[in-house]
């Protein structure tokens, strides 16, 4: 059986073991039981505990920082209304499909996360098929993410300079290297600063808060306030659809974005010490802390934002900016509000391209990516992917090209994120739902929901259909080329060269999760 060892690939012998010889044999750790049940070797050091994997996720996610940036749509489509009852959807949709994730993270704690439980919950003539497509999309998903998460930043600052200086002539590729500059950052800290990723998140935690209420409490106190009736009963359709239930679902992607990363702890599970019983809770944790700061922001943000048309219209690129001025009536006040947002938001960023590095070097691990070889390496040194932080930096660079062109088309990227990371989760929750309806066999780990976990799983398909279904709409109408919502495009165009890959030389390599290490047989239990 081909693996990969040291970074290069070799061949081995395949053999199973008996969990009970393993654990005769003196492994007796459950991180060591859990990496060789799934036939996989240690290679990453484990640095995060459960607080520095919840200070990790919960930065990561920026869920009340991501309610200001990406709230445009939602307003566009229904205004406040839609904002504040699409995040309660999207918060028990996120919280649904976070809790049927941590299951399937428990019974295989990898960093290969769903395309791994895909390859082991599908039916073995599709296995490799549907493995291959979920990782794909999962692997385009976290890289689009770790773009958007500097694009944000580098736009933001943009917005802070139009701000302040009112000779500033705004250029599409200022905001391009500014970019470049948030993500040499990020690199840096992924890379150099990686051993102390741990205590950085921690610290980041310690921002995330305080920052919080260093945004909410001058906002309120300061900006005046709309009726009650504005915020959670009128309805403002100014995107043309005519639909008030059609424009609500097209808004709902502004309340998607903030729950965007959940899935994180997942690609890092093999950097995390008990993962198959932290990174669930760690997950679910983030969805509660976060999902409670952001309806705070949502709330005050709805009842602060003053003029809506004139909000939207902001020459800065973001409504928030706009509300931040009109509270305060400073710049100084302003930029400094709107610059904790800027540092979280690329501090987010350090978490997204760790996890799209984890995820990317795994699914090459595997052979499942071109240039598998390459990406697979893990430095002896450092005990890091550097060839696939390095891939996956090159390609938000790449992304990042888009901004030149069309702000809209890169805008679009948000939409390819959710698209990419929805579908892969999609897909293994379509099989657990499968597998617990024909009451097969399944081997739980020491996280599960139990007899509540079939209906836990139904909600978050539906969840996940809806919210991928109307993340390729367009904002509004008419529909033009620069309204155009071109996420279909992008992500349609990445699946056909995956597809394209896969089967002109992927299928022939790619057989499902590489055995690299002898196999532990476990009995499975009943769902």
């Amino acid at each position: 059986m081909s693996s990969f060892k040291d970074g290069n690939l070799v061949v081995e012998d395949r053999t199973v073991i008996d969990r009970d010889k393993f654990e005769k044999s003196g492994f007796t750790r459950r991180d060591e039981a859990d990496m060789a049940e799934q036939g996989k070797r240690q290679q990453f050091n484990r640095n995060f505990g459960f607080m520095s994997m919840l200070g990790f996720t919960t930065t990561m996610m920026c869920t009340w920082e991501a309610v200001f940036f990406s709230n445009s749509t939602a307003m566009l489509n229904g205004g406040p209304v839609t904002l504040m009852y699409g995040f309660i959807f999207c918060f028990f949709g996120s919280l649904a499909t976070a809790s049927s994730l941590a299951e399937m993270v428990s019974m295989a704690p990898t960093s290969g996360g769903q395309y791994h439980w895909v390859a082991l919950l599908a039916p073995p003539k599709y296995s490799t098929f549907l493995s291959w497509i979920t990782g794909w999309v999962a692997t385009v998903g976290w890289n689009a993410n770790s773009a958007a998460g500097v694009f944000f930043g580098a736009t933001m600052t943009q917005g802070l300079l139009v701000l302040n200086y009112p000779d500033y002539v705004f250029e599409r590729w200022h905001g391009t290297l500014l970019l470049y500059a948030a993500l040499l950052v990020c690199v840096l800290v992924n890379t150099i600063g990686a051993k102390m990723l741990p205590k950085i998140e921690g610290f980041i935690l310690i921002i995330h808060t305080l920052g919080f209420f260093a945004i909410l409490i001058p906002l309120v106190y300061l900006a005046p306030h709309s009726s009650p009736s504005f915020v959670f009963g009128q309805f403002m359709d100014a995107a043309g659809w005519n639909s008030n239930g059609l424009a609500w679902f097209v808004g709902l992607i502004s309340a998607n974005l903030p729950f965007i990363g959940y899935d994180g702890p997942c690609h890092m599970a093999e950097e995390v010490q008990n993962a198959s019983t932290v990174v669930p809770w760690a997950m679910i944790c983030t969805i509660l802390i976060n999902g409670t700061l952001g309806f705070a922001i949502v709330i005050a943000f709805s009842f602060c934002i003053g003029d809506l048309p004139t909000a939207l219209s902001s020459p800065t690129g973001y409504d928030f900016i706009e509300v931040f001025y009109n509270a305060t009536n400073s710049h100084a006040a302003t930029s400094v509000m709107t610059s904790v947002l800027i540092t979280l938001v690329i501090c987010a960023t350090f978490g997204f391209l760790a996890s799209a590095s984890r995820q990317t070097w795994a699914f090459a691990r595997d052979r499942g990516l071109p240039c598998s070889e390459f990406l697979a390496h893990v430095s002896k040194r450092s005990a890091i992917p550097l060839r696939s932080v390095g891939f996956c930096a090159v390609v938000s660079a790449l992304i990042g090209l888009i901004n030149i062109g069309s702000t809209v088309a890169f805008n679009a990227i948000v939409s390819v994120t959710i698209a990419g990371l929805f579908t892969s989760y999609l897909i293994p929750i379509i099989l657990l739902i499968l597998k617990r309806f024909k009451g097969e066999s399944i081997r739980w780990g020491p996280w599960t929901l139990g007899r509540a976990g079939l209906y836990v799983n139904i909600i978050s398909a539906c969840f996940l259909t809806i919210s991928i279904v109307f993340s390729f709409f367009p904002p509004g109408l008419p529909v033009t080329p620069v309204t155009m919502n071109w996420s279909i495009v992008m992500f349609g165009g990445s699946v056909l060269f995956g597809l394209a890959f896969y089967g002109v030389r992927g299928r022939k390599i790619y057989h499902g999760p590489v055995v690299e290490r002898p196999l532990i047989v476990t009995q499975a239990h009943d769902a």
